[in-house]
């Protein structure tokens, strides 16, 4: 069994069974309250499919793109929980689980608002033989007002703006990964812009 957990829009969880079928999935509409979302949800996946905490096996997380405070909770949440049980965590890109959710019959490019007037977006041209998204470029990220030219060179290709991350089609993206031996556990957040926080230069001189 597959606990997923993605906070790089809002918080979304699900429990996903190894042949990729999603028994519940409990996804949030606040994009602001990760932190006093993310373990409720973890609780109401569990209780709705009947799953109990033992029989999970491995843990999916969302690595974004997002925003760096949605993402570390539930970065955060997914590693505890794997800590807790000693158990993997598999971390996967969060437009993976959108453009699997969408379809990947024709080309695909994956926008999610990501503030500041800014845009992730990833392209994709399918899905390989093990069903896996296959990424042509991106993630990457682009002010909303130069969109269409970051995009030139998908210019005809199908765009889909997400609002949300489905958390069940990131279980079931697991799911293929760990049947194919394709897991990664390197928890690398795709933030995609430099943090605001500046080192500090040391101390301030005082003076009279």
């Amino acid at each position: 069994m597959i606990l997923a957990i993605d906070s790089a829009i809002a918080t979304a969880v699900a429990i996903v069974t190894a042949d990729g079928e999603v028994l519940a999935e409990c996804p949030s509409a606040d994009t602001r309250g990760h932190a006093e979302a993310v373990g409720r949800l973890i609780a109401e996946a569990l209780e709705r499919s009947g799953v109990p905490a033992a029989a999970i096996t491995a843990v999916a997380a969302g690595m974004g793109p997002g925003a760096f405070t949605g993402l570390r909770v539930g970065i955060a949440a997914a590693r505890a929980f794997a800590i807790g049980r000693g158990i993997p965590v598999i971390s996967l890109p969060s437009h993976d689980a959108i453009a699997l959710d969408r379809g990947l019959d024709v080309p695909l490019v994956v926008l999610t608002d990501v503030r500041r007037r800014e845009f992730a977006w990833t392209a994709f041209s399918g899905l390989d033989a093990d069903g896996l998204p296959v990424t042509v470029a991106g993630p990457s990220l682009a002010p909303a007002d130069d969109l269409d030219a970051a995009l030139a060179d998908h210019a005809g290709t199908a765009r889909v703006l997400a609002t949300a991350v489905p958390a069940g089609a990131l279980g079931r993206i697991a799911a293929r990964r760990i049947a194919v031996g394709a897991g990664s556990s390197a928890l690398e957040p795709l933030y995609l812009r430099a943090p605001d926080a500046i080192p500090s230069a040391g101390p301030k001189r005082v003076t009279a």
